[in-house]
């Protein structure tokens, strides 16, 4: 599943997101979502999300439920 839509996205939910400084290579980054940033319903990108570990980028898969 994509991480475009903010309803699928919830708090302690595994992740694969692109970190800013990622975005050029693609490179992933999996964890926990700690907190929602995007406030819209959608966002083409992806919606963005704060990990537990402090970190910030876009989800690109939504890996557990």
């Amino acid at each position: 599943m994509n991480g475009q839509n903010r309803s699928d996205i919830y708090p302690g939910l595994e992740v694969d997101i692109i970190l800013k400084k990622d975005q050029r290579s693609g490179k992933r980054t999996r964890g926990v979502v700690k907190n929602l940033l995007t406030s819209s319903a959608f966002h083409s990108r992806g919606i963005k999300v704060r990990l537990e570990d402090g970190q910030i980028g876009r989800v690109v898969e939504i890996v557990g439920e």
